[in-house]
C-alpha cells in the first residue's frame, strides 16, 4: 500500500470523527442558548466585530448585531441547529470516502459499493448549500428580514454535481471489469 493512501485513511477518519466531535459540541451551545443561556460562554467565545457577530459554518454565514458581546440567541440557536446539519453531512461525506479507500485497498475501485457511496458524496455535498439557504429563511423569517444578514455559497452544489458525474465514470468501470470477467 503506498503511503498515500495511509495518510489518505487517517486523514478523512481524523477529520470525520472532529466533524462529528465538533456538530455534539454546537448542538450542545445551541441547546444551552435557549435553555441556560448564562452558560453559554462555557461552550462558545464570541468576537464582536465592530457592532456584529459573524457566525459561519463553511459556507453558512450569519451576521448578527452584538448584544453585550453575544449574538441574538435566537439567531444563535437556530443557527446552531443549522451548523450541526452541516457539520453532520461533512462528516457522512469523509465516512464515505474513508470506505470507498478502505475497500478499494488490494482490490480495483471499480465496485458497485463505492459507486453508491461516492453517489452519497454528491448528494451529501449539494444538500449541504441547501441546509444553508433554509437555515437562512428560517433566521430571518425568526427575527425579521433586516435583523439579521445571511449568506451562503453554491460550492458544495457545485462539487456534488461533480462528484455525482465522475460517479458515471466508476459505474462504466464497473461495466467493463464485468464484461472481461465474462469473456474469461
Amino acid at each position: 500500500m503506498f503511503p498515500f493512501v495511509k495518510v489518505a485513511k487517517v486523514a478523512t477518519k481524523v477529520v470525520e470523527i472532529a466533524h462529528f466531535v465538533a456538530a455534539a459540541l454546537i448542538l450542545a451551545a445551541a441547546v444551552c442558548a435557549l435553555a441556560a443561556p448564562q452558560y453559554l460562554h462555557h461552550f462558545v467565545e464570541f468576537e464582536p466585530v465592530g457592532n456584529v457577530i459573524v457566525l459561519s459554518a463553511y459556507s453558512f454565514e450569519v451576521i448578527t448585531p452584538s448584544l453585550n458581546g453575544l449574538p441574538d440567541l435566537t439567531v444563535f440557536s437556530l443557527y446552531g441547529f443549522g451548523a450541526v446539519i452541516i457539520f453532520v453531512l461533512i462528516a457522512l461525506i469523509f465516512h464515505n470516502i474513508y470506505s470507498v479507500i478502505e475497500k478499494s485497498e488490494g482490490r480495483t475501485s471499480f465496485q458497485k459499493d463505492n459507486i453508491r457511496k461516492l453517489k452519497w458524496v454528491g448528494v451529501f455535498s449539494i444538500i449541504i448549500p441547501v441546509v444553508g439557504f433554509v437555515m437562512g429563511s428560517v433566521i430571518k423569517l425568526a427575527v425579521g428580514v433586516d435583523a439579521v444578514e445571511v449568506s451562503g455559497g453554491m460550492d458544495g452544489l457545485i462539487m456534488g454535481i461533480i462528484v455525482l458525474c465522475l460517479t458515471q465514470f466508476f459505474a462504466h468501470g464497473v461495466e467493463l471489469e464485468d464484461e472481461v470477467e465474462g469473456l474469461l
